[in-house]
Protein backbone atom coordinates (compact mmCIF):
# COMPACT_ATOMS: atom_id res chain seq x y z
CA UNK A 1 0.00 0.00 0.00
CA UNK A 2 1.16 3.45 -1.13
CA UNK A 3 2.92 6.03 1.83
CA UNK A 4 0.50 8.90 1.86
CA UNK A 5 2.18 11.64 1.00
CA UNK A 6 -0.98 13.62 -0.84
CA UNK A 7 -4.48 13.59 1.15
CA UNK A 8 -8.18 14.63 0.01
CA UNK A 9 -9.82 17.18 2.75
CA UNK A 10 -13.47 16.54 1.83
CA UNK A 11 -15.20 19.72 4.35
CA UNK A 12 -13.91 22.73 4.99
CA UNK A 13 -15.45 23.52 8.07
CA UNK A 14 -13.63 23.74 11.46
CA UNK A 15 -12.49 20.11 11.38
CA UNK A 16 -11.53 19.91 8.08
CA UNK A 17 -9.34 22.66 7.27
CA UNK A 18 -7.71 22.08 10.76
CA UNK A 19 -7.33 18.29 9.13
CA UNK A 20 -5.72 19.92 5.95
CA UNK A 21 -3.70 22.06 8.22
CA UNK A 22 -2.06 19.54 9.81
CA UNK A 23 -1.41 17.51 6.89
CA UNK A 24 0.27 20.79 5.58
CA UNK A 25 2.56 21.22 7.77
CA UNK A 26 3.82 17.76 8.08
CA UNK A 27 4.83 18.31 3.90
CA UNK A 28 1.83 16.63 2.07
CA UNK A 29 0.20 18.40 -0.37
CA UNK A 30 -3.75 18.67 0.47
CA UNK A 31 -6.57 19.22 -1.77
CA UNK A 32 -9.35 20.78 0.22
CA UNK A 33 -12.80 20.63 -1.11
CA UNK A 34 -16.36 21.71 -0.06
CA UNK A 35 -19.54 22.48 -1.87
CA UNK A 36 -17.98 25.95 -3.56
CA UNK A 37 -14.85 26.84 -3.85
CA UNK A 38 -14.54 30.18 -2.12
CA UNK A 39 -15.58 28.36 0.95
CA UNK A 40 -12.27 26.32 0.61
CA UNK A 41 -10.17 29.38 -0.06
CA UNK A 42 -11.91 31.21 2.92
CA UNK A 43 -11.01 28.13 5.30
CA UNK A 44 -7.81 27.94 3.99
CA UNK A 45 -6.72 31.93 4.77
CA UNK A 46 -8.68 31.03 8.56
CA UNK A 47 -5.66 28.71 9.13
CA UNK A 48 -3.04 31.08 9.61
CA UNK A 49 -5.36 33.81 11.46
CA UNK A 50 -5.97 34.41 15.14
CA UNK A 51 -4.06 33.59 18.43
CA UNK A 52 -3.53 30.00 17.95
CA UNK A 53 -3.30 29.41 14.25
CA UNK A 54 -3.26 25.96 12.89
CA UNK A 55 -0.28 26.72 10.54
CA UNK A 56 2.76 29.08 11.24
CA UNK A 57 4.53 29.68 7.67
CA UNK A 58 2.30 30.97 5.16
CA UNK A 59 4.20 29.42 2.77
CA UNK A 60 2.80 25.83 3.85
CA UNK A 61 -0.31 27.26 2.51
CA UNK A 62 1.12 27.10 -1.29
CA UNK A 63 0.54 23.05 -0.46
CA UNK A 64 -2.86 23.39 -0.14
CA UNK A 65 -5.51 23.60 -3.42
CA UNK A 66 -8.98 23.88 -3.21
CA UNK A 67 -11.92 23.69 -4.95
CA UNK A 68 -15.02 22.31 -5.06
CA UNK A 69 -17.07 19.23 -4.98
CA UNK A 70 -18.83 19.22 -8.49
CA UNK A 71 -15.59 20.66 -10.30
CA UNK A 72 -12.90 19.14 -8.76
CA UNK A 73 -13.74 15.78 -7.46
CA UNK A 74 -12.14 13.92 -10.13
CA UNK A 75 -8.82 15.52 -8.74
CA UNK A 76 -8.56 12.68 -5.95
CA UNK A 77 -7.95 10.01 -8.51
CA UNK A 78 -4.39 10.76 -7.17
CA UNK A 79 -4.81 11.01 -3.25
CA UNK A 80 -3.16 8.71 -0.90
CA UNK A 81 -5.50 9.14 1.37
CA UNK A 82 -9.56 10.79 1.17
CA UNK A 83 -10.93 12.15 4.35
CA UNK A 84 -14.58 13.11 4.80
CA UNK A 85 -15.42 15.97 7.27
CA UNK A 86 -19.01 17.24 6.28
CA UNK A 87 -21.71 17.57 8.23
CA UNK A 88 -22.98 14.79 10.46
CA UNK A 89 -25.63 13.61 8.23
CA UNK A 90 -26.00 9.72 7.66
CA UNK A 91 -27.25 10.67 3.81
CA UNK A 92 -24.83 13.47 2.91
CA UNK A 93 -21.86 11.09 3.89
CA UNK A 94 -23.26 8.39 2.01
CA UNK A 95 -24.14 10.38 -1.02
CA UNK A 96 -20.68 11.92 -1.02
CA UNK A 97 -18.57 8.45 -0.21
CA UNK A 98 -20.68 7.01 -3.59
CA UNK A 99 -19.20 9.54 -5.58
CA UNK A 100 -15.72 9.41 -3.85
CA UNK A 101 -15.85 5.84 -5.24
CA UNK A 102 -16.54 6.29 -8.30
CA UNK A 103 -13.47 8.66 -8.29
CA UNK A 104 -10.35 7.31 -6.64
CA UNK A 105 -7.78 5.17 -7.49
CA UNK A 106 -7.24 1.43 -6.55
CA UNK A 107 -5.34 1.69 -3.02
CA UNK A 108 -5.98 4.85 -1.93
CA UNK A 109 -7.71 4.93 1.51
CA UNK A 110 -10.64 6.22 2.39
CA UNK A 111 -12.15 7.35 5.80
CA UNK A 112 -14.89 9.44 7.84
CA UNK A 113 -14.36 11.97 10.97
CA UNK A 114 -17.82 11.23 11.94
CA UNK A 115 -17.71 11.00 16.02
CA UNK A 116 -21.12 9.45 16.32
CA UNK A 117 -22.34 8.11 13.21
CA UNK A 118 -21.33 4.01 13.04
CA UNK A 119 -19.27 3.37 10.10
CA UNK A 120 -21.52 0.28 8.99
CA UNK A 121 -24.14 2.39 8.38
CA UNK A 122 -22.36 4.70 6.07
CA UNK A 123 -20.92 1.66 4.12
CA UNK A 124 -23.78 -0.38 3.90
CA UNK A 125 -24.77 -2.04 0.86
CA UNK A 126 -21.90 -0.11 -0.95
CA UNK A 127 -19.17 -1.82 -2.77
CA UNK A 128 -16.48 -4.21 -1.59
CA UNK A 129 -13.44 -2.08 -2.74
CA UNK A 130 -14.72 0.35 -0.43
CA UNK A 131 -15.33 -1.43 2.33
CA UNK A 132 -11.78 -2.74 2.25
CA UNK A 133 -10.59 0.83 1.95
CA UNK A 134 -12.76 2.83 4.60
CA UNK A 135 -12.13 3.66 8.24
CA UNK A 136 -13.18 5.78 10.90
CA UNK A 137 -9.80 8.59 11.49
CA UNK A 138 -12.19 10.67 14.42
CA UNK A 139 -9.86 13.81 14.99
CA UNK A 140 -10.72 15.97 18.01
CA UNK A 141 -11.08 19.91 17.98
CA UNK A 142 -8.59 21.79 17.84
CA UNK A 143 -7.32 19.42 15.47
CA UNK A 144 -3.93 20.70 15.73
CA UNK A 145 -3.95 20.89 19.36
CA UNK A 146 -6.01 17.93 20.71
CA UNK A 147 -3.59 14.63 20.34
CA UNK A 148 -6.02 11.63 19.85
CA UNK A 149 -7.34 10.28 17.00
CA UNK A 150 -9.96 7.06 17.16
CA UNK A 151 -9.36 4.84 14.29
CA UNK A 152 -11.66 2.76 13.81
CA UNK A 153 -11.59 -0.31 10.99
CA UNK A 154 -14.82 -1.14 9.33
CA UNK A 155 -15.98 -4.86 9.25
CA UNK A 156 -13.78 -6.12 5.86
CA UNK A 157 -11.27 -3.07 6.21
CA UNK A 158 -7.72 -4.61 5.20
CA UNK A 159 -5.29 -4.77 7.89
CA UNK A 160 -2.98 -2.90 5.98
CA UNK A 161 -5.43 0.35 5.64
CA UNK A 162 -5.36 0.26 9.48
CA UNK A 163 -1.48 -0.08 9.79
CA UNK A 164 -0.73 2.55 7.12
CA UNK A 165 -3.23 5.25 8.67
CA UNK A 166 -2.13 4.81 11.77
CA UNK A 167 1.81 5.14 11.08
CA UNK A 168 0.94 8.10 9.20
CA UNK A 169 -1.47 9.56 12.18
CA UNK A 170 1.27 8.65 14.82
CA UNK A 171 4.38 9.55 12.83
CA UNK A 172 4.07 11.67 10.41
CA UNK A 173 0.78 13.94 12.08
CA UNK A 174 2.71 13.32 15.66
CA UNK A 175 -0.93 12.19 16.83
CA UNK A 176 -1.94 10.07 19.94
CA UNK A 177 -3.67 6.68 18.12
CA UNK A 178 -6.04 5.10 19.74
CA UNK A 179 -8.22 1.59 18.21
CA UNK A 180 -11.74 1.39 18.53
CA UNK A 181 -14.65 -0.82 17.87
CA UNK A 182 -17.57 0.72 15.52
CA UNK A 183 -19.52 1.46 18.56
CA UNK A 184 -21.71 4.68 19.72
CA UNK A 185 -19.24 7.13 19.92
CA UNK A 186 -16.56 4.91 19.63
CA UNK A 187 -14.23 5.50 23.23
CA UNK A 188 -13.66 9.32 24.31
CA UNK A 189 -17.28 10.56 23.68
CA UNK A 190 -19.01 7.34 24.45
CA UNK A 191 -17.45 7.44 28.54
CA UNK A 192 -16.50 11.48 28.34
CA UNK A 193 -20.00 12.21 27.26
CA UNK A 194 -21.72 9.67 29.70
CA UNK A 195 -19.45 11.22 32.32
CA UNK A 196 -20.93 15.03 31.39
CA UNK A 197 -24.47 13.91 31.15
CA UNK A 198 -24.89 11.92 34.42
CA UNK A 199 -22.80 14.52 35.92
CA UNK A 200 -25.88 17.07 35.45
CA UNK A 201 -28.07 14.56 36.54
CA UNK A 202 -26.13 13.93 39.63
CA UNK A 203 -25.13 17.73 40.21
CA UNK A 204 -28.59 18.58 40.03
CA UNK A 205 -29.40 16.10 42.93
CA UNK A 206 -27.06 17.33 45.06
CA UNK A 207 -27.97 20.81 44.64
CA UNK A 208 -31.06 20.01 46.13
CA UNK A 209 -30.10 17.59 48.45
CA UNK A 210 -27.31 19.14 50.30
CA UNK A 211 -26.45 22.74 48.98
CA UNK A 212 -24.02 22.38 46.76
CA UNK A 213 -23.53 24.90 44.09
CA UNK A 214 -21.97 25.33 40.72
CA UNK A 215 -18.65 26.56 41.31
CA UNK A 216 -18.13 23.76 43.91
CA UNK A 217 -19.28 20.91 41.45
CA UNK A 218 -16.98 22.46 39.24
CA UNK A 219 -14.01 22.49 41.57
CA UNK A 220 -14.58 18.82 42.98
CA UNK A 221 -15.21 17.84 38.96
CA UNK A 222 -11.51 19.08 38.44
CA UNK A 223 -8.12 19.23 40.35
CA UNK A 224 -9.47 16.33 42.74
CA UNK A 225 -9.96 14.30 39.89
CA UNK A 226 -7.04 15.06 37.51
CA UNK A 227 -9.37 16.47 35.13
CA UNK A 228 -9.41 20.03 33.38
CA UNK A 229 -9.74 23.30 35.29
CA UNK A 230 -13.10 24.03 33.83
CA UNK A 231 -14.96 21.03 35.54
CA UNK A 232 -18.53 19.82 34.51
CA UNK A 233 -20.29 23.29 33.76
CA UNK A 234 -17.61 24.77 32.16
CA UNK A 235 -17.02 22.24 30.00
CA UNK A 236 -20.67 22.26 28.73
CA UNK A 237 -20.53 25.83 28.34
CA UNK A 238 -17.34 25.42 26.15
CA UNK A 239 -19.02 22.37 24.09
CA UNK A 240 -22.37 24.12 23.86
CA UNK A 241 -25.91 22.61 25.34
CA UNK A 242 -26.87 22.53 21.23
CA UNK A 243 -23.93 19.82 21.06
CA UNK A 244 -24.80 18.04 24.14
CA UNK A 245 -28.41 17.83 23.05
CA UNK A 246 -27.68 16.24 19.74
CA UNK A 247 -25.43 14.08 21.14
CA UNK A 248 -27.74 12.53 23.71
CA UNK A 249 -30.29 12.49 21.03
CA UNK A 250 -27.79 10.42 18.83
CA UNK A 251 -27.23 8.20 22.27
CA UNK A 252 -31.35 7.40 22.20
CA UNK A 253 -31.32 5.91 18.71
CA UNK A 254 -27.70 4.19 19.06
CA UNK A 255 -27.17 3.23 22.74
CA UNK A 256 -27.86 -1.00 23.27
CA UNK A 257 -31.05 -0.60 25.06
CA UNK A 258 -29.39 -2.09 28.56
CA UNK A 259 -26.79 0.49 28.69
CA UNK A 260 -27.06 2.42 31.84
CA UNK A 261 -26.25 5.45 30.41
CA UNK A 262 -29.58 5.66 28.52
CA UNK A 263 -30.71 6.81 32.29
CA UNK A 264 -29.10 10.25 31.20
CA UNK A 265 -29.44 11.42 27.57
CA UNK A 266 -32.11 13.46 28.35
CA UNK A 267 -30.87 16.95 29.66
CA UNK A 268 -32.46 17.84 32.81
CA UNK A 269 -35.55 19.74 32.79
CA UNK A 270 -34.11 22.63 34.38
CA UNK A 271 -30.80 22.86 31.60
CA UNK A 272 -33.42 21.95 29.03
CA UNK A 273 -35.29 25.04 29.63
CA UNK A 274 -32.05 26.77 28.87
CA UNK A 275 -31.91 25.11 26.00
CA UNK A 276 -35.04 26.18 24.54
CA UNK A 277 -34.16 29.50 25.57
CA UNK A 278 -30.94 29.22 23.34
CA UNK A 279 -28.80 30.34 26.38
CA UNK A 280 -26.33 27.08 25.18
CA UNK A 281 -22.58 28.46 26.76
CA UNK A 282 -19.84 30.65 25.41
CA UNK A 283 -21.12 30.63 21.53
CA UNK A 284 -24.25 32.96 22.98
CA UNK A 285 -22.44 34.49 25.06
CA UNK A 286 -23.24 32.75 28.68
CA UNK A 287 -24.82 29.38 29.42
CA UNK A 288 -24.07 28.29 33.25
CA UNK A 289 -21.28 31.41 33.61
CA UNK A 290 -21.15 34.94 31.96
CA UNK A 291 -18.65 36.99 31.80
CA UNK A 292 -19.39 40.62 31.55
CA UNK A 293 -16.35 43.50 30.75
CA UNK A 294 -17.60 47.02 32.01
CA UNK A 295 -16.77 50.10 30.48
CA UNK A 296 -14.39 51.09 32.89
CA UNK A 297 -12.75 47.64 32.02
CA UNK A 298 -13.26 45.79 35.04
CA UNK A 299 -14.74 41.99 34.67
CA UNK A 300 -17.78 40.23 36.57
CA UNK A 301 -18.19 36.50 36.06
CA UNK A 302 -22.06 35.12 36.89
CA UNK A 303 -23.33 32.10 37.11
CA UNK A 304 -26.88 31.12 36.39
CA UNK A 305 -28.57 29.61 39.67
CA UNK A 306 -30.60 26.53 38.21
CA UNK A 307 -33.03 26.56 41.63
CA UNK A 308 -33.73 30.28 40.85
CA UNK A 309 -33.70 30.51 37.23
CA UNK A 310 -31.57 33.26 37.63
CA UNK A 311 -27.99 35.03 37.40
CA UNK A 312 -26.02 35.49 40.69
CA UNK A 313 -22.40 36.99 41.25
CA UNK A 314 -19.84 34.13 41.08
CA UNK A 315 -18.44 33.02 44.33
CA UNK A 316 -15.07 30.94 45.05
CA UNK A 317 -15.03 27.28 45.91
CA UNK A 318 -13.60 26.53 48.91
CA UNK A 319 -12.56 22.63 49.36
CA UNK A 320 -11.82 21.32 52.82
CA UNK A 321 -7.56 20.38 52.86
CA UNK A 322 -9.31 16.79 52.97
CA UNK A 323 -11.27 17.04 49.66
CA UNK A 324 -8.08 17.85 47.72
CA UNK A 325 -7.68 14.19 45.97
CA UNK A 326 -10.34 11.70 44.88
CA UNK A 327 -9.13 9.43 47.32
CA UNK A 328 -9.41 11.69 50.58
CA UNK A 329 -12.90 12.67 48.88
CA UNK A 330 -14.00 9.47 48.93
CA UNK A 331 -13.89 8.29 52.17
CA UNK A 332 -15.61 11.70 53.65
CA UNK A 333 -19.69 11.07 54.47
CA UNK A 334 -19.64 14.95 53.37
CA UNK A 335 -21.82 16.43 50.64
CA UNK A 336 -19.01 17.14 48.45
CA UNK A 337 -17.94 13.04 49.45
CA UNK A 338 -21.26 11.93 48.36
CA UNK A 339 -21.61 13.81 45.18
CA UNK A 340 -17.77 12.16 44.05
CA UNK A 341 -18.57 8.59 45.21
CA UNK A 342 -22.01 8.89 43.31
CA UNK A 343 -20.35 10.27 39.87
CA UNK A 344 -17.67 8.88 39.92
CA UNK A 345 -18.57 4.89 41.01
CA UNK A 346 -21.37 5.77 38.00
CA UNK A 347 -18.48 6.76 35.41
CA UNK A 348 -15.88 3.95 36.48
CA UNK A 349 -18.31 0.93 36.44
CA UNK A 350 -19.55 2.44 33.24
CA UNK A 351 -15.98 2.48 31.49
CA UNK A 352 -15.08 -1.14 33.15
CA UNK A 353 -18.45 -2.38 31.65
CA UNK A 354 -17.54 -1.32 27.90
CA UNK A 355 -14.29 -3.65 27.61
CA UNK A 356 -14.14 -5.53 25.23
CA UNK A 357 -17.39 -3.88 23.87
CA UNK A 358 -15.79 -0.30 22.76
CA UNK A 359 -11.73 -0.94 22.82
CA UNK A 360 -9.87 -4.51 22.76
CA UNK A 361 -7.89 -3.66 26.26
CA UNK A 362 -7.92 -0.95 29.13
CA UNK A 363 -5.23 1.13 27.39
CA UNK A 364 -6.92 2.13 24.70
CA UNK A 365 -9.75 3.65 26.55
CA UNK A 366 -7.21 5.14 29.21
CA UNK A 367 -5.04 6.98 26.42
CA UNK A 368 -8.45 8.29 24.68
CA UNK A 369 -10.01 10.04 27.94
CA UNK A 370 -6.17 11.51 28.53
CA UNK A 371 -5.32 12.37 25.22
CA UNK A 372 -8.98 13.64 24.25
CA UNK A 373 -10.35 14.85 26.93
CA UNK A 374 -7.47 16.02 29.13
CA UNK A 375 -7.70 13.91 31.94
CA UNK A 376 -4.31 13.05 33.94
CA UNK A 377 -5.73 9.72 34.23
CA UNK A 378 -7.55 7.50 32.33
CA UNK A 379 -10.60 5.44 33.81
CA UNK A 380 -8.46 2.29 34.88
CA UNK A 381 -5.18 4.08 36.31
CA UNK A 382 -8.14 5.84 38.00
CA UNK A 383 -9.30 2.81 39.83
CA UNK A 384 -5.92 1.66 40.54
CA UNK A 385 -5.27 5.34 42.24
CA UNK A 386 -8.55 4.66 44.16
CA UNK A 387 -8.11 0.62 44.93
CA UNK A 388 -10.61 -1.61 43.39
CA UNK A 389 -11.78 -2.83 46.65
CA UNK A 390 -13.41 0.36 47.23
CA UNK A 391 -14.76 1.39 44.05
CA UNK A 392 -16.45 -2.56 44.57
CA UNK A 393 -17.84 -1.81 47.56
CA UNK A 394 -19.37 1.27 46.16
CA UNK A 395 -20.72 -0.34 43.04
CA UNK A 396 -22.56 -2.99 45.44
CA UNK A 397 -23.73 -0.40 47.58
CA UNK A 398 -25.77 0.85 44.92
CA UNK A 399 -26.92 -2.94 44.91
CA UNK A 400 -25.13 -3.53 41.34
CA UNK A 401 -21.98 -6.80 40.98
CA UNK A 402 -18.98 -5.47 39.01
CA UNK A 403 -18.46 -5.17 35.52
CA UNK A 404 -17.38 -8.72 34.31
CA UNK A 405 -13.32 -7.24 33.94
CA UNK A 406 -13.37 -6.40 37.45
CA UNK A 407 -14.90 -9.35 38.52
CA UNK A 408 -11.93 -11.49 36.32
CA UNK A 409 -9.95 -9.35 37.97
CA UNK A 410 -10.72 -10.29 41.59
CA UNK A 411 -11.14 -14.19 40.58
CA UNK A 412 -7.75 -13.62 39.18
CA UNK A 413 -6.37 -12.31 43.02
CA UNK A 414 -5.33 -9.10 41.45
CA UNK A 415 -5.71 -5.47 42.68
CA UNK A 416 -4.80 -3.19 40.25
CA UNK A 417 -5.27 -2.87 36.53
CA UNK A 418 -1.59 -2.04 35.84
CA UNK A 419 1.70 -3.16 37.22
CA UNK A 420 5.64 -3.03 37.28
CA UNK A 421 5.34 1.32 36.92
CA UNK A 422 3.03 0.86 33.96
CA UNK A 423 4.31 -1.33 31.41
CA UNK A 424 1.60 -4.08 31.83
CA UNK A 425 -1.76 -4.18 32.03
CA UNK A 426 -4.37 -6.48 32.90
CA UNK A 427 -6.64 -7.75 30.02
CA UNK A 428 -10.13 -9.14 29.42
CA UNK A 429 -8.55 -12.79 28.81
CA UNK A 430 -7.47 -12.69 32.80
CA UNK A 431 -3.49 -11.89 31.76
CA UNK A 432 -0.80 -9.71 31.97
CA UNK A 433 0.24 -7.73 28.66
CA UNK A 434 2.93 -5.80 27.54
CA UNK A 435 2.37 -2.14 26.71
CA UNK A 436 3.42 -1.31 23.35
Amino acid sequence: MNQIKKVAVLGAGTMGFGIAGVCANAGCEVLLLDLDKSTCDAAKERLVAGRSPVVQDEAVLERINTGSFDDDLDKISDCDWICEVVIENIEIKRDLFKRVEAARSDDSIISSNTSGIPLRDIYRDMPDRLQQDIAVTHFFNPVHIMRLVELVPGEQTRPEVISTLADFLGNTLGKGVVYAKDTVNFIGNRIGCMWMLSGLHFAEKAMESDGLNIETIDALMSTPIGLPPTGLYGLVDLIGLDVMYNVGKNLEVNLPANDIGRDYISLTPNVQQLYVRGQLGRKTGGGFYKLTRHDDGTKTMEVFDLQKDSWRESQSARLDDNENTMQTLWDTNSANGRFIREIMTNTLFYSASLVPEIADDIVNVDRAMRWGFGWSKGPFELIDQLGVEKLVDSIRHKGWQPPELIQILLDKGETSFYRNQGTEFFGVDGAWHKIS
